[in-house]
């Protein structure tokens, strides 16, 4: 294996001063130019990708959609403005405000998305196999694992600077990790209350362009329809504040460029959180996913009595920016500045920004008495 790798190394070493430069040609159709500084560092170098894909806000190919490069691709790819590696090493994750976005939704990412199956195409992305469960689940024992686990190290470089709508919770934010379960219109139709496709906890730093630090906090998402009225975010604080409170977190907070870690560790039926940073107190949460018992131990009466119990999950990291363009109603529609134009964006500070030195991927393991 490690044979054939070098070979695959030495062979792209002959081959990278016209890959890169192609690379590049193509990215200036869509939101890079030729004055975009190249990088040739692929993450997959240092990083172990092999279960990982990810989206990047560009149309390569153009087919209309945000790019996806697969399991295999990620093995040799770099984009030299989205992702990369840079010069100490670390995976840089990189989304403009304004740029292409998945399907329903308006918020550009730079993101991986868990692939157990690894380069396995006979199983489907959405296939049991491709995707873990809870043990509560009825037919666990069908998927590709039972839980799992993600450690990350990382800090946040950037967050955008600008949004006409600032009081929006979204606004000057970016979610580095993430637990998202798989929207499944079957069994939504069989009104189980499931597969809506919600998260049980995406990972944020925020940031307001005049404060000198940022906070780190985790959102629980009630598993409710779309349209049910209290579907929503529950904020946990870690370090500073959670994300509706505009006062300067000060020395609680974490800055720009300062590494934080993060554990998510399901287990069984619970998911269990370390945080930690360098001279700040571990913090830790610990939260049953097949019940409406909250991280402090309460019942909430407006959640789904079972969770996400029959849900279908994966891991994500990345940066999913959450500046996003919009404007409207609701909490998500920030009305962040963007043009669309990277070297304009980049300029203006309308982008967010995320650099890890760790991501691993693993089983669950039962937690430490």
């Amino acid at each position: 294996m490690k044979k054939n790798r070098n070979k695959r190394i030495a062979l792209y070493s002959v081959l990278l001063p016209f890959s890169v430069s192609l690379l590049v040609a193509c990215s200036s159709t869509d939101t890079t130019n030729s004055t975009s500084p190249i990088r040739t560092g692929i993450p997959a170098d240092k990083f172990d990708l092999s279960h990982w894909k990810i989206n990047v806000p560009v149309d390569l190919n153009n087919d209309g959609k945000i790019d996806e490069i697969d399991v295999k691709e990620i093995q040799t790819y770099s984009h030299p403005d989205f992702f990369y590696l840079d010069d100490n090493g670390g995976m840089v994750f990189v989304a403009p405000n304004k740029a292409l976005t998945s399907a329903n939704s308006s918020n550009t990412r730079s993101e991986l998305r868990q692939m157990i199956r690894g380069e396995n195409k006979k199983i489907k992305t959405k296939h049991a196999a491709n995707n873990f469960a809870l043990a509560a689940h009825p037919y666990a024992d069908r998927f590709g694992s039972v839980g799992g686990k993600m450690e990350a190290t990382l800090k946040v470089d950037h967050v955008a600077l600008r949004a006409n709508n600032p009081n929006k919770p979204a606004a000057y934010s970016v979610v580095v990790g993430q637990i998202h379960a798989i929207k499944d219109e079957a069994l939504i139709a069989k009104k189980l209350g499931f597969g809506w496709g919600n998260e049980p906890i995406k990972i944020y730093y925020k940031k307001w362009p005049n404060h000198e630090k940022g906070s780190v906090f985790w959102n629980y998402e009630r598993n409710l329809p779309k349209d049910d009225p209290n579907r929503t975010d529950i904020a946990y604080p870690i370090w500073g504040n959670t994300w509706e409170n505009p006062n300067e977190p000060g020395d609680t907070g974490i800055a720009l460029g300062e590494e934080f870690s993060y554990t998510i560790n399901v287990y069984q039926n619970t998911m269990y959180l370390t945080f930690s940073a360098q001279g700040k107190d571990d913090v830790k949460y610990s939260i049953n996913l097949a019940n409406n018992v909250d991280a402090y131990g309460n019942v909430d009466e407006k959640d789904h009595r079972m969770g996400y119990l029959a849900d279908f999950q994966y891991f994500k990291a990345g940066a999913y920016n959450q500046c996003s363009t919009k404007s409207g109603p609701g909490i998500w529609y920030a009305g962040c500045l963007g043009t669309g134009d990277w070297q304009k964006d980049k300029m203006n500070g309308d982008y967010t920004q995320v650099t890890f030195s760790k991501l691993k991927l693993s089983e669950a393991e039962a937690p430490s008495q």
